[in-house]
């Protein structure tokens, strides 16, 4: 009986020796995710207007814009310092520069490039933990959530992606991989090689 009532208090010691952050659930992987620093950063979108080479001009957000009537794009010749031609001046429309000039801080409006924020990632879903000793990889899906209407112009929240963190156990409990000492991939890493699920 007394053996048993030892061996009791000694569990309990331990277990209230344990912290929530010593044991890497899904709850606890979400909410370290989700805080981070860098996953709460806003997507900014760079908008060069002037002119500049037609080799960076049709990307997929820049057709958009001009879609939607914020920018347009006239040929034009190619100073000396932007190569290859042929080459586009790009300006804000009438449209874009209310659109642009109401999204940014006082002063920014007359800069070039317009720095934008569009879009912050939205948490989905852990779909996996796997654990090997100090170290974990967790997969999770987000999605972008758009700021304004240029970042729903150019992010779609339909689009999930998954990505892969690493987590490395401390003294102090689980943490998300902010460096690479060893194998496992950043949280910033991890949102840059995001895959798009079909």
């Amino acid at each position: 009986m007394r053996h048993t009532l030892t061996l009791g208090l000694i569990s309990l010691l331990l277990l209230a020796s344990c912290s929530p952050r010593d044991f890497l659930t899904r709850r606890l992987a979400t909410d370290l995710i989700a805080t981070s620093d860098v996953f709460r950063a806003p997507q900014r979108f760079v908008l060069q207007t002037g002119i500049q080479s037609s080799a960076a001009y049709p990307s997929p957000e820049f057709l958009a814009l001009q879609h939607h009537g914020w920018i347009t794009a006239n040929s034009s010749n190619c100073p000396p310092s932007v190569a290859p031609p042929p080459c586009r001046d790009i300006l804000l429309t009438p449209d874009g520069v209310e659109t642009v000039h109401a999204l940014l801080p006082t002063g920014e409006a007359e800069k070039s490039p317009l720095t934008i924020p569009v879009a912050r990632r939205e948490f989905v879903a852990v779909t996996g933990i796997s654990e090997q000793g100090n170290t974990a990889e967790v997969e999770f899906t987000w999605h972008w959530d758009p700021l304004n209407e240029i970042g729903a112009a150019l992010y779609s929240s339909d689009l999930h992606y998954r990505s892969t963190v690493g987590f490395r156990r401390y003294d102090d409990g689980w943490r998300v991989t902010e460096s690479l000492p060893h194998p496992g991939q950043t949280l910033d890493d991890a949102l840059k090689n995001a895959e798009p699920i079909p």
